[in-house]
């Protein structure tokens, strides 16, 4: 069992999954439970490079649209990927990361939200 925090889907009473979670899901009825997404891969189904970031985000920075399949459920998720070097369909898993961005450049209040996350990294 890892440290890191999950990387939380919300699974509803119809077996639908949704990421990020929701109040309500597509059936109307509140999560029955959930799901930690860094425990399965997933398949990239497109991805992008953007070579201009916001300040603090790497320069490029690339990011992939997954699915994980759970329990024959899609659930899919935009994030950054550990590398450019990917392609649709490769598979990754979710790693954890301390800092997604620079807390220190912008203009938000470094303790004013959280800086960590998940990046995609393709299976070998």
């Amino acid at each position: 069992m890892s440290d890191n925090p999950p990387l939380e889907a919300y699974r509803y009473s119809d077996g639908s999954i949704t990421y990020p979670g929701h109040p309500i899901g597509p059936d109307g009825s509140e999560p029955v439970d959930t799901v930690d997404l860094s425990e399965y891969t997933a398949e990239v189904i497109t991805w992008t490079t953007s070579m201009a970031t916001p300040p603090g985000v790497r320069q490029p920075n690339t990011l992939a649209i997954v699915e994980f399949d759970v329990d024959g459920e899609p659930v899919r998720a935009l994030g950054q990927v550990t590398t450019d070097d990917v392609e649709i369909g490769d598979e990754v898993k979710a790693v954890y990361c301390d800092e997604l961005r620079e807390p220190g450049v912008g203009i938000k209040e470094p303790a004013s939200q959280e800086w960590d996350g998940y990046r995609f990294e393709p299976v070998q």
